[in-house]
This record gives C-alpha cells, sequence and structure tokens, in this order.
C-alpha cells in the first residue's frame, strides 16, 4: 500500500521548474533557431545576448558552446543591498518582488496571466534589487554550473546563505503570529 503523497512540491520539482526561468547567455558559436515547447527561441549570434531558458543555457555551458550571464541581483553589491533591506530597512518584511516587466492594461492582454516564477526577472536586463521568485535555487544551480561567470562567486555564495537564514527566521517567526491569531504577509518569499 502506497502512502499519499504530501500537499505542495518537493525541493527537487521547485529546482525543475526553476529551470524554465529565462537566463540571458552570450554564444560562443553559431546556432539557428530552436523549436521549443515554449516556441522558437533566437538564433545564437556571437557575441550578442540571447534569452534562453535555464535548461538550455546549463546544456550550451556544459558543452562550452555559451556563457551564462549572471542576472544583476546575483552581483554582491544588489545582494548586499536586500540583505540590508531585510535585516536593517524591513526586519519584519521580506523585500519586495521585481515589478512587472510588462506594462498592465486596462484591458486584458497575452502577458496578464503570466505568473511571478515566469516572468523574465532573471535575464541580464532585470532590475538588480529584486529577487526573482526562484532566487535560491536559480543561485545555488547558477553557483554550481557556471561560478565562473559570476563574480566573486565564495562572496555570493556566503551572501545566498546569509539571505537564506534570515528569511527562514522570518518564516518561523511569521508562522508564530499565526498561531497567536494574527496575520502574516508572505510577499516576496519566492518559492524557497
Amino acid at each position: 500500500m502506497a502512502l499519499p503523497l504530501p500537499p505542495g512540491l518537493t525541493p527537487t520539482e521547485v529546482a525543475f521548474l526553476c529551470e524554465m526561468e529565462m537566463v540571458t547567455v552570450v554564444p560562443r558559436q553559431k546556432l539557428e533557431s530552436l523549436d521549443l515547447l515554449a516556441g522558437a527561441t533566437q538564433p545564437l549570434r556571437p557575441p550578442h545576448r540571447v534569452p534562453l531558458p535555464l535548461w538550455l543555457a546549463l546544456l550550451l555551458k556544459r558543452q562550452r558552446r555559451a556563457n551564462i550571464l549572471p542576472p544583476p541581483w546575483l552581483f554582491p553589491a544588489s545582494l548586499d543591498k536586500i540583505l540590508k533591506h531585510e535585516t536593517e530597512i524591513s526586519p519584519e518584511t521580506f523585500s519586495p518582488p521585481p515589478p512587472h516587466p510588462y506594462a498592465v492594461s486596462v484591458l486584458p492582454s497575452a502577458t496578464d496571466h503570466i505568473s511571478p516564477p515566469f516572468l523574465p526577472s532573471s535575464t541580464a536586463d532585470s532590475p538588480p534589487d529584486y529577487l526573482p521568485y526562484h532566487w535560491l535555487e536559480l543561485g545555488e544551480i547558477l553557483l554550481e554550473a557556471c561560478s565562473d561567470d559570476i563574480p566573486d562567486p565564495d562572496r555570493v555564495r556566503t551572501l545566498l546563505r546569509d539571505l537564506r537564514e534570515v528569511r527562514m527566521a522570518k518564516m518561523r517567526a511569521s508562522t508564530k503570529d499565526l498561531e497567536g491569531g494574527g496575520i502574516s504577509s508572505l510577499r516576496g518569499v519566492g518559492a524557497m
């Protein structure tokens, strides 16, 4: 007899979903457009930057066909600023999520239904001081697969660990507030 599955996603499933995030690559070789389920990619022409899903960028990186540009939030200065916001400026709440990259209109459009995990918040053009939905998973994957493309990877690893610990402490504190009948905002917490 099989046990019932627990509700929610496992860390492995969250990491799998994270690989759908778009990142920016600089190709080393010319490659024509690829037809993927999510749509066709742009043709790869060195040295022009191209947004690709993380899983494809990692594959091209392993084959030494492209370099992955780290998102602006993964630089030490940005992580320092976010950590300062979480510990000193607003110790009770999480740093805000990135702004919506598309203009929000009154009439429904094709981009209105896109949810935070699949917005282009991890490309090289994304705002630097906001963490995307999959910030922890994406940071760990990029540090493991392409630390040579990230400036000061040891410092980034330390800052990500500190930020994770600060956020976990806030999550524990928010559950205590909920037990007492209070309310808690999880805006900007991400997938972690």
